[in-house]
């Protein structure tokens, strides 16, 4: 029961919290000023000004491709709440669509939907689940190229931030790229860090089995040392990698799945030096990383 609560009941409620906060950002306070958020909801956002089609079905339709790509790599765990997440944000989206905006200076407009989009979009990812599905192409990306994932993450909406202000008028592209620089750092402060990586040190008793599982199922290389346990004096396997925070939800299951005694620390990197630590065309590459 306990396992449950702490793997289910906390996560999706507070999933539905930040769904909800993200919902009411959106709709009171960017949306009536075409300020775009970025990513497939910042896509939804433009096609549904033009068209006039619900924001929150335009969000999961266009999701529902990426979400797919996502559960191949992330597991059925990360499907149910990326779904439910979805979900619980398009059914707010139309509670709060016919309230007034919060106010009408685009100032305040900038601030704190930035604020409130950063603090709900950071609660659903710190608890495993997802709004837009870019990320996750640029985690696959990633994989294949020199770039990190803010990196084509940022890439991506500039083109739809330069799209917007085609369409808008540049005021609204820089509006709305104020936006997600605001947005962003919260979802730092929030999240623990959009852009930083998760150093994980693993000891157990079977690092092969876990390290090959990390590798087919991530895309990630470990390191292997040798311990000793100063109690039961016995020889323990210690693996260290480098992830994203995307990938700590599936990391953890791997370990309660292949080893229930693994004792695993998971800590913040400020900073890498070098290319992430993934695998490339059959190739292992590795970072320096500093702490």
């Amino acid at each position: 029961m306990n396992k449950i609560f702490r793997q289910w009941v906390v996560p999706l409620f507070f999933i539905t919290v930040g769904a909800v906060i993200a919902a009411f950002a959106l709709e009171e306070f960017l949306v009536p000023f075409t300020v775009l958020d970025g990513g497939i909801v910042g896509v939804s956002m433009i096609i549904s000004q033009l068209s006039g089609l619900p924001l929150g079905v335009l969000t999961i339709v266009l999701n529902i491709p990426f979400v797919l790509l996502g559960f191949k790599r992330l597991g059925m765990r990360f499907l149910v709440k990326a779904i439910y997440a979805m979900v619980i944000f398009s059914v707010f989206l139309s509670v709060f669509k016919d309230m007034n905006a919060v106010t009408d200076k685009e100032i305040l407009v900038v601030a704190f939907g930035g604020v409130l989009l950063g603090i709900g979009v950071g609660l659903i990812l710190r608890y495993g689940g997802c709004l837009d599905g870019t990320e996750i192409v640029a985690m696959f990306l990633s994989k294949n190229t020199e770039f990190s994932v803010g990196q084509i993450v940022l890439f991506f909406n500039i083109i739809i931030y330069g799209v917007a202000g085609f369409l808008f008028g540049p005021d609204r592209a820089l509006y709305s790229l104020l936006t997600y620089f605001v947005t962003s750092k919260v979802i730092d402060i929030v999240e623990n860090g959009m852009e930083q990586g998760k150093s994980v040190m693993i000891i157990t008793d079977h690092g092969k089995d876990i390290a090959d599982k990390i590798y087919s199922q991530l895309g990630r290389t470990c390191t292997q040392m040798e311990g000793k346990g100063m109690v039961s004096n016995g020889k323990k396997t210690v693996l260290y990698c480098v992830i994203t925070r995307v990938e700590v939800p599936a990391i953890k299951k791997i370990i309660n799945d292949a080893d229930v005694s693994a004792f695993m620390t998971i800590s913040d990197v400020s900073e890498i030096v070098g290319n992430h630590i993934k695998r490339k065309k059959g190739i292992e590459r590795r970072a320096t990383v500093r702490k």
